[in-house]
Order: structure tokens, then sequence, then C-alpha cells
């Protein structure tokens, strides 16, 4: 469904990713680890259009989109739930995902779509009425991909979903992840929970230093001796 080639890209001059290639494959769910300034951001940045790449390319279903603009990008199918969550605070949960419908062919589709997403996040329907500045933090992280699912993706790219949660409310969001990966749904995940990541990807790429290093399954990661040293701490 993805396919990066040679991909780099820079920040004033400064290299952020160098000559990086992935491929995601339609309903796989692909996680990238890698540590704090290794890539991982500017990498979901570049394929959704908010950067340009200063060299390589980037395809999706067959076709080339580096260089297209950010709403081109997710009118294709790509959609990102960006870290930090970044939802309309002061409008309400129910604004909210209406602002994830925006593009026609999901306004099309919104009463079902919200049946879905209220289905799949019971605390939103009771919410929908809230400000969602007034929510936890899990809550809002709900939202944020709740609001995502409005789009009606083909690939869902989440940058760090659990950041800042609480365990309990990581745990909820990871669970869901995996729903939505059994339903068929493509997923690109970055986290710095290394240990749920791998347990839950197919496949997965360790990113460091601006370079991809490593891939394989995520079974075969979670028992390589370098990635138990670096990143889980065995």
């Amino acid at each position: 469904m993805l396919r990066i080639s040679d991909l780099s890209v820079s920040y004033d001059g400064m290299p952020a990713l160098r000559e990086v290639s992935i491929q995601v494959q339609a309903r796989e769910l692909l996680s990238i680890i890698g540590s704090n300034g290794a890539g991982k951001t500017t990498l979901l940045k570049a394929i959704s259009g908010l950067l340009h790449p200063a060299g390589g390319s980037i395809h999706f279903e067959g076709e080339r989109i580096d260089g297209l603009p950010t709403y081109e990008v997710c009118r294709r199918g790509i959609v990102q739930v960006p870290e930090g969550r970044k939802i309309f605070p002061r409008m309400k949960v129910i604004d909210n995902l209406q602002m994830g419908a925006y593009l026609p062919s999901a306004k099309v589709h919104f009463r079902k779509s919200l049946e879905e997403v209220f289905t799949l996040f019971p605390l939103l329907s009771e919410r929908k009425k809230q400000m969602a500045a007034t929510l936890s933090g899990g809550e809002q992280q709900m939202l944020a991909i709740a609001r995502a699912l409005m789009s009606l993706p083909k690939l869902l790219m989440l940058d760090e979903p659990s950041l800042g949660l609480s365990p309990k409310a990581s745990q909820g969001i990871f669970q869901t992840i995996a729903n939505l990966s059994q339903r068929g749904l493509t997923i690109l995940l970055i986290s710095q929970d290394v240990l749920q990541s791998l347990k839950m990807a197919q496949r997965a790429y360790v990113l460091e230093n601006s370079r991809m290093v490593m891939e394989g399954t995520g079974a075969d990661l979670l028992q390589d001796p370098r990635v138990k040293e670096a990143y889980l701490g065995i």
C-alpha cells in the first residue's frame, strides 16, 4: 500500500532522515521504533505532506504522493493522529468528530461513521456535548483517534498515542489499536512503548540517527539482543 524509497529530509540543512526505505502492506500493523530525535515523527510528517523531502520518493497505492499538499494526501486516504493529540479543545466532542469528516467522501457517511466510533468509544457518546478540553488525557486520545476514523482512512498513522497517559489509559488505547487492526485497517504506529508496539506489530523497523538500521517481524525484533539492550533494558 505504501512504499518509501531512499527518503531524505532536512531541517535548515541538517539531515533528519537519510535514505530511509520502508514498505507497508495493506491490512498490516507496522511499528517503527527508535529513540527520541531518531526521525520517527519527521517520517510521518513527510508522508502526510507536512514536510517536503530533499530526496527519494513516496508511493501510495501505486501513485507518487511526495510533493503533494497535505489535503491531497489526506484525500487519498492517509490520515495522521499527531503526537500530543491536537484536538480542538474549545469545541465539543461532537464538533471535533464532525471536523474529522470534512472530506466530501466522508461527509456522505457521517452518521454511519459516528455510530461506529461511538460503538468503539462508548464514553465519547456519553460526552458528545462536552467541551473537549474537559476530557481526561486518555479520553482526549480516544477523541483524536475517533476524529481520524471519521475521515474513513485507508492508512491510519499514529504518533505516540500513549504518550503522557496513565498505564490503564495507555492499555486501553493499545487495545483499541489492536481492535482496529483486527478489523482490517492498515496502521503505521510510532510509540515509545517498544514492548507493546512490537507485540502488536506484524512487522517493524528500527530507526536510529535518521537511518533505518533493522527490520523484521515484531516477534523477531523482540528477541533481538540489540533491541533488548537498547529499548527494553534487558
